[in-house]
Order: structure tokens, then C-alpha cells, then sequence
């Protein structure tokens, strides 16, 4: 199967993504966008997502995914070796918790959508976006960092000792972090899973330095 990533190297969600490629060991296209100049709301584009946003995933039938957890999920259905979610439904809830936590509590607040506009119709300069940012991160990350400490299902990664769903998204996250300057040292567990998977050569590779499009 020829699968084609429409994506973006800075962006969160194209981070969780190619990820779970690179740990499936699955080769695709790499299609960049650069999103500030609005290539993802061309009408070819809209054409394939017609919410405009990445990852975009192709597949080798003309079939498009789009939104990275269901992304995800697919992947794991198809190939499903490594797998990204536990075996046992308790194990899978978890898992989608963490997960949802930054996708749905974090991310929403913090894309690209929303700091700029907070920038050209809020009127919101470079120190109060930060702060936003920050606020939001730290909101999540704080009751984030007490679950998996508390919880003896948290391993080296987020659950066991095997990169699942909630590590593709707590990795992204944190590169996302790093354009905002936010110290992990407040979250001492999160930051010895970044530190864990970011080791991984299917991590380091999805990082966004890493990307041809990076800049």
C-alpha cells in the first residue's frame, strides 16, 4: 500500500501521525503545506479535507483520512503490529484519556487557527499569545503529570513499556511547547517520557527539525 501524508512539519497533529507511521514501519509520501500561506485551503486541497486543516492521510485507493486520532486508529486497525492501544478495554480507555486530554483540551485552544486569531482580530501581541499558550498547556499538563504519576500502569511511556497512542500525542505536544519556551521541570514524569521517546529513532524521525519542509 502507497500512502501519501498531506501534512505540515510544524504542526502537532502531522507530528502524531508520522509517528505512528514510523512505528508501524510503514513507508509513505511525504506532501508538505505551508499553512500561514493558506496552501491548505486551495480548492484541490478542500477537495480531498474540506475542513482545510492537516494531516491529510492518502491512501493508495484515492480513500482520504483526515484528523489524526482517527488516523491513528485506522492504522492500528490495519496494521496492527506494533499496536498503539492496549489489549484490554480498561487498558484502551485509558489510553484514549491521555490521549483526548491533549488533542481535546490543549490542542483546540492552541492551533494555529486560534493564535491567529487572537493576533489579528483580538489584537493580542506576542506576550499575551504566549501566555495563553502557556495558561492552556500548563491547565492540562498539571492534572496530566498527576495521572500518570499516581497510576501504576505508567511505565517507561505513558502506559507500559511500549509507545502507545497517548505518547504520539504527548510528543507532539511538547515539541509544540518548545516554540513557547515552557519548562518541563514542572512535570517531572512527562518530561522522562519525552526524554524516553524522543530515543526512539520512529520519534526522533517525526520530530519536526526532522522534516524536509522544516524551516
Amino acid at each position: 500500500m502507497t500512502l501519501r501524508l498531506h501534512n505540515f512539519f510544524r504542526s502537532s497533529t502531522s507530528t502524531r501521525v508520522r509517528a505512528a507511521l514510523n512505528l508501524k514501519g510503514l513507508d509513505y509520501d511525504y506532501v508538505a503545506y505551508k499553512l500561514r500561506d493558506a496552501e491548505t485551503h486551495t480548492q484541490d486541497y478542500l477537495r480531498m479535507n474540506p475542513s482545510g486543516l492537516v494531516p491529510t492521510l492518502e491512501l493508495e485507493d484515492g480513500t482520504m483520512l483526515d484528523q489524526s486520532l482517527a488516523i491513528i486508529e485506522w492504522l492500528d486497525e490495519i496494521h496492527s503490529t506494533p499496536a498503539l492501544l492496549p489489549e484490554d478495554a480498561a487498558g484502551r480507555a485509558r489510553v484514549r484519556a491521555l490521549s483526548y486530554m491533549i488533542a481535546c483540551e490543549i490542542h483546540p485552544l492552541n492551533n494555529l487557527r486560534v493564535l491567529t486569531y487572537l493576533e489579528e482580530q483580538m489584537g493580542a501581541d506576542d506576550v499575551a499569545i504566549k501566555a495563553w499558550f502557556a495558561h492552556w498547556v500548563t491547565t492540562t499538563f498539571d492534572g496530566f503529570e498527576t495521572r500518570l504519576a499516581a497510576d501504576s500502569q505508567t511505565g517507561r511511556y505513558c502506559h507500559g513499556d511500549t509507545p502507545t497512542m497517548a505518547d504520539l500525542c504527548l510528543f507532539a505536544q511538547v515539541w509544540n511547547n518548545k516554540r513557547f519556551d515552557i519548562d518541563l521541570s514542572n512535570w517531572p514524569t512527562i518530561s522522562r517520557i519525552f526524554a524516553a521517546l524522543s530515543k526512539l529513532e520512529a520519534f526522533q524521525q517525526a520530530a519536526p527539525p526532522a522534516q524536509p519542509d522544516a524551516a
